[in-house]
């Protein structure tokens, strides 16, 4: 990912003008904005103290009833950063269809096992206002990953869910259910980030 529109999403899910960031890294809200265009890349130093300032510290040591709702979960389903989409907890049957222990794999990125349906979706999320907390969910459809990796993503419906936890971190829930699995209520409200299913 290009370094401008990340920083775009973590400051708009900080809540932080422009301006209010400027201030706090030392340069205009112009160098801001041209940061985030991709017209100017900011230098080494200016980028660590971009890191340290809007790094995402999202865990659930405050959150216990929802790691637990999630570990118990009889659904496919785990929970990542929505910023750097590191693995916060994982449901049985999600384990198990990863065939790895969900504990070994939290704190760490489950992005370099993205599908290619999945990383255009995730693409998408800007245009839909996903950061902005304009949407209450997203669905779309992705084939089968690779299954020589630790981390196997199963063919279905993938489903996004975007909370909050009581620190403010945005997170994501992600589920993935097969296309009769899926509620009414989620594809009439929720963003379809892809278009309807395949025909089987």
């Amino acid at each position: 990912m290009n370094f401008g529109p990340v920083l775009r999403r973590i400051r708009v899910v900080r809540r932080l003008k422009q301006q209010a960031l400027a201030d706090l890294v030392g340069v205009t809200q112009a160098t801001v904005s041209r940061w985030e265009s991709g017209d100017l890349a900011p230098s080494l130093d200016q980028r660590r103290r971009l890191i340290r300032l809007l790094r995402s510290t999202a865990t659930l040591n405050a959150d216990h009833g929802l790691r637990r709702l999630v570990e118990t979960s009889p659904l496919q389903v785990h929970l990542v950063c929505d910023i750097t989409h590191r693995l916060l907890a994982a449901s049985p049957s999600r384990e198990a269809e990863w065939l790895s222990d969900a504990r070994s794999w939290e704190g760490r990125s489950l992005y370099r096992f993205a599908t290619e349906e999945i990383r255009q979706a995730e693409g998408n999320l800007d245009a839909c206002g996903w950061f902005e907390g304009r949407v209450p969910g997203a669905f779309f459809w992705t084939e089968a990953g690779d299954p020589e990796t630790p981390i196997r993503i199963q063919e279905g419906y993938c489903i996004w869910e975007r909370l909050t936890l009581n620190d403010g971190s945005p997170v994501r829930m992600a589920t993935t259910l097969a296309p009769d699995a899926v509620p009414a209520s989620v594809l009439q409200s929720f963003i379809d980030l892809r278009g309807p299913v395949p025909a089987a």
